[in-house]
């Protein structure tokens, strides 16, 4: 049979994640570093875990409704008035997904129609652009860089809007390259949209991880921006929970009853005992006012200062990622472009890392590292990394 001729297109010529693809080699290289993988090193706390345990103890192994737990969805509800000054209706304007990437499919393919636009900064996440043309949209990128510290500059958005134009993803804190956007930028964004009737999809899955003081600032809060905002958030890393794929989507009502319809669909419910483990990270955490985030937030505090000190020493240079959990160097002065870099950093050094690339063209010449891992792993993969730089620095 010629499988080639009977697959869909556009699924046969979206190429494999990038970051996957130094990830699995990793696992089979002994005494290798990974730097590659968004994934708390920390595990999720005992108590979460035992609410699921308890959940299937009591024969909770049920499915919930398509929306998720009515329970849940309050305490979501009250995170986001308490943490983001958003005001979401737990009955009809959030939904319980199977983690936030649930939460970019749905929402892309309720807005998209074949043809429409959506804007993307770049370097970001390597979900978008797939996301997007599997719902039949076209991906376009708005380049950021580190002169404006990976912001989305009003200017550039308002060059890019076209006639099919019908959605943004506002990916901050950023991945890969730490970048936020204050209050002010948002601001700024909302005024160029304000006039349109285009959809903002704000990934705010690194929300609790800012640093120097800083706090998160939501798009959805800024003045006439909610009813165009679909925020979209999770568990896996502010409560260390990537494997137990939780996640929500919040929308204005009439929006996020379509996002349910696709979901009831296709993943039905989101599990009934994450659901419990989740229910327990958000009350538990307001009851304790998020310690446990802070704890972990300063932990990767003095891990970002490490590696960003490490790779001014290098000579690499790296502008302070002011969110989430990665560095974002730019190795143009070794004369290697970001796949051959990571390619020989890994072979010779045996430390992973992410080419810039994967993230989206203006990423070459950069690579991603995070510092979502063991210090005393980073520490050592840094020392690798800088033998490897003395090796290969362009004359």
């Amino acid at each position: 049979m010629n499988y080639e001729s009977i697959v869909n297109r556009t699924v046969r010529d979206i190429p494999p994640s990038g970051i996957r693809k130094f990830f699995d080699i990793v696992a089979t290289m002994k005494d290798a570093i990974s730097l590659g993988v968004g994934e708390p090193d920390f595990v999720t706390p005992w108590n979460i875990c035992e609410s699921a345990i308890y959940s299937i103890e009591q024969g909770q192994t049920h499915y919930t409704s398509n929306w998720g737990n009515l329970e849940l969805r309050r305490e979501i509800a009250r995170y986001l008035f308490h943490r983001c000054g958003l005001t979401y209706d737990p009955e009809r304007e959030i939904i319980v997904t199977v983690g936030a990437s649930e939460g970019i499919d749905l929402a892309l393919r309720t807005l998209i129609e074949p043809g429409d636009e959506v804007l993307i900064p770049e370097p970001s996440y390597v979900s978008y652009s797939p996301c997007v043309k599997l719902a039949g949209g076209v991906p376009v990128g708005i380049p950021t860089d580190a002169s404006v510290a990976f912001r989305v500059l009003p200017e550039q958005l308002a060059a890019r809007i076209t006639p099919r134009t019908k959605a943004l993803i506002l990916p901050y804190p950023n991945n890969p390259t730490g970048g936020i956007m204050e209050r002010a930028d948002l601001e700024a964004i909302a005024k160029v949209l304000e006039d349109t009737d285009i959809m903002v999809i704000s990934d705010e899955i690194y929300s609790e991880l800012t640093y120097g003081g800083r706090t998160h600032a939501s798009f959805a809060s800024v003045p006439g921006m909610f009813e165009r905002t679909i925020t979209l958030n999770g568990f896996s890393k502010a409560f260390a929970m990537t494997g137990w794929r939780m996640g929500y989507a919040c929308a204005p009502a009439p929006i996020a009853k379509l996002m349910c319809k696709i979901h009831q669909y296709t993943m039905l419910c989101a599990p009934a005992q994450g659901q419990a483990a989740a229910t327990e990270a958000l009350r538990s955490g307001f009851e304790n006012n998020y310690a446990s985030i802070a704890r972990m937030r300063d932990v990767y505090d003095r891990r970002r200062r490490m590696m960003l000190k490490a790779f001014h020493d290098m000579g690499l240079p790296c502008f302070e990622p002011l969110g989430a959990f990665y560095v974002f160097p730019c190795i143009r002065s070794t004369g290697m472009n970001s796949e051959e870099f990571c390619e020989k950093l890994l072979r010779e050094q045996k430390v992973a890392a992410v080419p810039g690339t994967a993230f989206g063209a203006s990423g070459e010449g950069y690579i991603r590292c995070s510092y979502a891992t063991a210090t005393d792993k980073i520490a050592e993969a840094l020392r690798r990394i800088a033998r490897f730089v003395d090796a290969h620095r362009e004359a």
